[in-house]
């Protein structure tokens, strides 16, 4: 298991690197488009959807037309409406859903929290695209804060963990990891603001901006936006009693288990760079 998890990590490596080598928004944009029709084949499936590859393959033409019919800005307005409504929608639907639960498989509202998360997923997406024309180190600046969260959590949880988070969703994942992830987050991020040659990064820019009162304030939301990220999905998958979202990345399980957590993150973040001039 170990092996098959190390070798699709370095397959999926080599590619991330070549298409940092390339530094091309095309060959960017066509490779998440493959990782975006997975996703969301995955997410129809955990949706019980009776078509999940014809509508994943929907979703990706409307991927791909936000990709390549836009605006020379980074940020059309297409991109910002999108990006808009999928932070409102986990505001006040997808993260509610977390305390309310989730409506059955075969009803009308299951259908419609489908399209929600689908829409979601989509903006998560199309920020990646806006992060990536920012630059490289910018996009990868914001994907660490959610890495380092979710590694501080792991190594958190099994040193200290005693309170379960959502034992009903989750039972692995407790206070005490997210805590130990947050304070990872601020600790690591603090000493980035440093760093001169990170001085083009999103923490950097977030408290130049905003001072270290804000600076703390915004990353600690981010941070509960990833863990709500996280929930959201293993909701998903306990709703079904499925494991993995599917088995397309041996060792790994599928897309969506791979960024649940950047879902929400992303989005929030794009809103954040917009809002900060940065």
């Amino acid at each position: 298991m170990l092996k098959t998890r190390v070798i699709t990590a370095l397959v999926l490596l080599a590619g991330l690197l070549l298409i940092l080598v390339l530094n091309s928004y095309a060959v960017f944009a066509l490779a998440l488009a493959a990782f975006f029709g997975a996703a969301a084949w995955e997410s129809m499936r955990l949706f019980g959807a009776k078509l999940p590859l014809q509508g994943a393959a929907l979703w990706t033409a409307a991927f791909l037309f936000l990709a390549f019919v836009r605006a020379e800005t980074s940020l059309p307005l297409p991109f910002i409406v999108l990006i808009g409504i999928s932070a409102l929608s986990w505001a006040v639907r997808l993260a509610p859903s977390l305390a309310i639960g989730l409506p059955p498989l075969a009803s009308v509202g299951n259908r419609l929290l489908n399209v929600i998360y689908d829409l979601s997923i989509l903006a998560c997406f199309v920020a990646m695209l806006a992060l990536f024309q920012r630059s490289t180190l910018y996009l990868f600046s914001v994907l660490a804060i959610v890495w380092i969260a979710d590694i501080g959590a792991y190594f958190s949880g099994k040193a200290f963990g005693k309170r379960k988070l959502a034992p009903s969703i989750s039972p692995g994942k407790s206070w005490e990891g997210v805590i130990g992830g947050w304070l990872a987050v601020l600790l690591l991020t603090a000493v980035s603001t440093r760093i001169p040659e990170l001085r083009d990064t999103f923490a950097v820019k977030l408290q130049s901006a905003w001072g270290w009162a804000g600076f703390v304030a915004a990353l600690t939301v981010i941070v509960a936006a990833s863990v709500v990220g996280d929930l959201f999905e293993s909701q998903l998958k306990r709703r079904i009693a499925m494991k993995d979202s599917s088995n397309l990345l041996p060792g790994h399980g599928g897309v969506l288990d791979r960024i649940d957590a950047l879902i929400p993150v992303l989005p929030l973040a794009v809103l954040i760079a917009y809002w900060i001039g940065a």
